[in-house]
């Protein structure tokens, strides 16, 4: 057997805009908890016990397994949410707390943990055990407390998310905090709350696209609203917008061997894309009446007809209809 050797530390230079602070020592990833990834990237739990401040950090970095190619886009991408994240101190979105390079050029970027979990995590735990959906109660706190996220985001930083969906809201506990994250991908919206750069790209992620954005249409502060009713629906049916699945109930006509790709109707997938998805009124009840109504209106078809982050705000906490 080959002998093992253990990786070394990876020594991170701080940037120097911070105060003049001592080079950060990040360890090297098989030496910390993996929290989670995503598309090109892996988070980190980075434990600072014994530091002046010892709450943790949530460290993500590119992922190993990115081609040359790839790597440049996430790269980029850290570097980009970096410098917005900079700029934000709402208690609703994730704290910045440094930007630092390996030496091996890649950057790493450290972001506020007080112990979140992603929304898309408990959804995904909920449903495997067998659970219903969430409680009206819980969804109406994460609609009020992402809204207001994205409240400021849009009328304080005129800053588009850019990509809404459940992997992107953080809950702290028994949803006593709730967070929007990973800003990665956000767009700089004009005084008419319009997409202001015609080079920025809106990248999302497939399911959670509106209309807009399929059909190559002008991109506004609209877009986020319609993934964020999308994010709603998630955790009022613990499923993924659009992913229906062929399985059926009756277990003579279902093939038990048939695999999840084999199952999959991309044709119907392709085609509900961009739409809003069903959702079963009478199953929900009377405590979800408000939950729904919000989610309607919010997948409206046409970007106009949704109400703004302000509006939803001002409906949820003055009680009044959006």
């Amino acid at each position: 057997m080959a002998e093992f050797t253990s990786p070394e530390m990876c020594r991170i230079r701080s940037v120097k805009n911070q105060g003049g602070r001592t080079p950060i020592n990040i360890p090297a990833s098989p030496f910390m908890k993996k929290l989670g990834c995503g598309t090109g990237v892996s988070v980190y739990l980075m434990d600072r016990v014994g530091k002046n401040t010892a709450s943790p950090w949530a460290i993500k970095k590119l992922n190993t397994k990115c081609t040359a190619q790839q790597a440049d886009v996430y790269q980029k991408r850290l570097k980009d949410e970096a410098e917005v994240l900079k700029g934000i101190d709402h208690p609703n979105i994730v704290g910045f707390r440094a930007i630092a390079t390996a030496k091996d050029g890649s950057k790493c970027l450290a972001m506020e943990f007080g112990g979140e979990r992603s929304l898309h995590d408990l959804i995904e735990t909920r449903r495997e055990d067998g659970l219903p959906p969430f409680p009206a109660a819980n969804v109406e706190k994460v609609a009020l407390h992402v809204a207001r996220g994205l409240q400021y985001l849009h009328k304080e930083k005129k800053i588009l998310h850019g990509d809404m969906k459940s992997g992107n809201v953080v809950i702290k506990g028994d949803f006593d905090a709730v967070k929007i994250c990973d800003v990665g991908v956000s767009l700089k919206l004009d005084e008419n709350m319009t997409a202001s750069n015609p080079d920025e790209e809106y990248v999302g992620t497939e399911p959670w696209l509106p209309k807009e954005v399929l059909e190559d249409h002008v991109i506004t502060d609209k877009a986020d609203i319609f993934a964020y009713g999308l994010t709603l629906w998630e955790m009022m049916t613990l499923a993924m917008p659009h992913m229906d699945m062929s399985d059926r109930d009756d277990e003579e006509e279902r093939d038990e061997d048939m695999s999840i790709e084999e199952s999959f109707d991309e044709d119907g997938y392709y085609a509900r894309l961009g739409t809003r998805p069903p959702l079963d009124i009478e199953a929900l009840g009377e405590s979800y009446r408000k939950m729904l109504e919000l989610f309607l209106v919010c997948t409206e078809s046409d970007p106009q007809r949704r109400p703004s982050a302000a509006d939803i705000v001002q409906a949820l906490e003055g009680g009044a209809e959006v």
